[in-house]
């Protein structure tokens, strides 16, 4: 269902508006409209609010904060703190605490010039060389540096076939090698020139590492361990200090957060500019039974002023669409919402694909034992993690029960219980023209028209409250093509009764009748409204789109039909699945050698297997075969300002 909506106004004294955002508003859910483009055509005296919201810097800390201490589970705000008292505290807070975050940021700042330093040396741990002696080198130059593994072997042969450079290989990783080359002064630029051409980066090491790499690489990481270790005490002791006050920390946050979201209301509100007149303007929508108590509320308040619209108003502006099922189908909104959320003025089809869903999931999915596990699981994860899809599976495990019983079968074992109804694979049924034919079969195609008949008629009440004559009468899905596919079903069950059948010319008005106004409906709509057709078309080509237009339709109702066997299919190929792990297992030749492990493991591939094709298969038939006839799903979410 979806929820009635008023369309508010509320205004006052500009100086007003966060006593009534915080007082009343912030109680209720309100979805808010930008009230500059809703006004702003009607009235051009009107200013967006430009002010910066001053909790924003607050928040942050507090949060941070918040992070520090961890574990806020099982905390709960103080109400009663105001935004005064949490802004003092948090600002209490940090004064208290702003010498040991000095101290971490100069520690920190302090062991990363030291990481850099490691990482600079790190490579060329395995040369066993003084660096200070390097550095200190008068006449010959040195350079430390990395080339692309896949260039070494060019620079290393250039290297060996020159004698004007030393080149001594360090480390090597995936994409380097690390390397270390000697060159006499005078060779310096020509050598550097070449090695760079042969793509070798250099790197520098810090002038005050000392002693060998190794030596400087131990000194650095016992520093940087230190320096970790110190940082970690201040942290610890960061972490205690907050801890002590995390209730008021974690208060101060909610109220902060709560202040802010207030605050941000003016990003859609508008006020005037004028001296002598300044007041706010909030618009938005409410669901009804808000407004009213709102309304009521501010009755006795002589600084606000509150307008709702009526019904027929509010329907005019294009609400948005808050869904509003019970419990036990609300889960299944989910699956609307993967289409598209129903508009305003449109059936919410939540109820219709709970019950429809269910239902075809199961007799698809028949077994007594694995709709149980299903049940069982989809139940128990639902209440531990509230995931609605593990409901939905729920659900569905409680129809394939269900559908069990009627089959008689139970984790595939057909001889523990009789069938309430029948054996999918076994019953088979005498049909017209086609001849014997699976009953499941023919029990689904007549389900299936069933369906399409319920959802014409949706189709039809979508448009009569959108007072929509073209889709309430004309349309394949509206009247005309309810009464063509009404005929069809009626002529299929005297046909599998034996019943008599009407005359040839009454089945052939029963058919032509709504094929004609099917094929004419533009035209006549045009007539009736009174309205011009977009373009003109000559009459040849009127009559060849209408034909393949009415071709269309008739190609349309006969596959969507022919859609619905395929409950039957997979009720046959689900009971044909489990008669094989039953046949694997020995199951079938009641010796008494089963292997229940074959049969454990074969009831767990196709509950996993067949439970994902069948759940999609389902979705496909209620999108395709059924959605796909009377529902639009062009709705907006209603998002309260204090939720979005």
């Amino acid at each position: 269902m979806i929820e009635k909506m008023r369309y508010v106004t509320i205004t006052g004294p500009n100086n007003d508006i966060d006593r009534v955002i915080n007082k009343y508003l912030s109680k209720y859910e309100i979805h808010l409209e930008n009230s500059i483009q809703e006004l702003s055509k009607t009235n051009k005296t009107l200013t967006a609010y430009v002010d910066v919201n001053p909790y924003k810097s607050l928040i942050t800390r507090a949060s941070e904060y918040l992070s520090f201490i961890g574990d806020t589970k099982g905390l709960k705000a103080d109400e009663t703190m105001t935004v005064d008292d949490a802004e003092a505290f948090i600002n209490d807070v940090d004064y208290n605490i702003s010498s040991m975050k000095t101290k971490i940021a100069n520690l920190t700042k302090a062991k990363d010039e030291l990481v850099d330093k490691y990482n600079n040396t790190h490579p060329f741990e395995n040369l066993d060389y003084d660096i200070k002696g390097i550095l200190d080198l008068d006449y010959v130059k040195f350079r430390f540096g990395r080339v692309p593994a896949q260039f070494y072997d060019a620079l290393k042969d250039y290297a060996d076939k020159n004698a004007s450079s030393i080149l001594i290989q360090c480390d090597t990783d995936e994409d380097y090698v690390w390397l270390v080359y000697f060159v006499p002064d005078v060779e310096s630029r020509k050598i550097d020139a070449t090695y760079t051409s042969l793509h070798f980066e250099r790197t520098f090491i810090p002038n005050d590492i000392a002693g060998t790499p190794e030596l400087a690489c131990s000194i650095l990481q016992e520093k940087i361990d230190n320096l970790n270790k110190h940082i970690n005490n201040i942290n610890e002791d960061l972490k205690k200090s907050l801890t002590e006050d995390k209730q008021k920390i974690f208060s101060a946050y909610r109220r902060l957060k709560l202040a802010s979201d207030n605050f941000d209301v003016r990003k859609m509100a508008t006020h005037t500019n004028n001296k002598y007149d300044n007041f706010y303007i909030i618009c938005g929508w409410m669901g009804e039974k808000d407004a009213n108590d709102l309304l009521e509320e501010i009755k006795s308040d002589d600084n606000v002023v509150i307008i709702i619209e009526n019904k027929d108003g509010s329907k005019k502006k294009n609400p948005p669409t808050k869904l509003k099922n019970p419990r036990i189908f609300k889960p299944f909104e989910m699956y609307t919402k993967m289409y598209g959320l129903p508009n305003y003025n449109e059936m919410d089809p939540t109820l219709f694909i709970a019950i429809t869903y269910s239902i075809i999931f199961g007799a698809m999915f028949g077994d007594v034992g694995q709709g149980l596990c299903l049940a069982i699981f989809g139940f128990l994860l639902y209440f531990v993690k509230k995931i609605n899809l593990a409901y939905i599976i729920g659900m569905c495990g409680i129809f394939s029960t269900v559908f069990g019983f009627l089959f008689g079968s139970i984790f595939g074992f057909e001889e523990i219980i009789e069938p309430v109804w029948l054996r999918p694979v076994d019953a088979m049924s005498k049909v017209p023209v086609i001849g014997s034919l699976n009953t499941v079969f023919v029990a689904a195609i007549g389900v299936g028209m069933m369906l399409v008949l319920l959802t014409m008629i949706f189709h039809m009440i979508n448009a009569i409250i959108t007072k929509d004559f073209l889709n309430t009468y004309l349309d394949n899905n509206a009247l005309a093509g309810f009464l063509f596919y009404s005929s069809l079903v009626i002529i299929v069950l005297l046909a599998m009764f034996n019943k008599k059948m009407p005359s040839g010319p009454v089945i052939a008005l029963m058919f032509l009748i709504p094929l004609f106004f099917i094929a004419l409906k533009e035209p006549i709509t045009h007539k009736i409204t009174k309205k011009k057709p977009a373009e003109k078309v000559s009459v040849g080509m009127f009559i060849v789109q209408t034909f393949f237009e009415l071709f269309e339709v008739l190609l349309s109702y006969f596959s969507n039909t022919l859609s619905f066997i395929r409950v039957g299919a997979f009720a046959v190929s689900h009971a044909s699945m489990m008669s094989v792990v039953l046949m694997l297992a020995g199951a079938d030749k009641g010796n008494g050698h089963t292997n229940w492990i074959i049969i454990i493991l074969g009831n767990l591939f196709v509950m996993g297997l067949e439970g994902l094709i069948v759940g999609i298969q389902v979705l496909r038939l209620e999108y395709y075969e059924m959605f796909s006839r009377f529902y639009k799903g062009n709705g907006r979410e209603f998002k309260p300002f204090n939720q979005a």
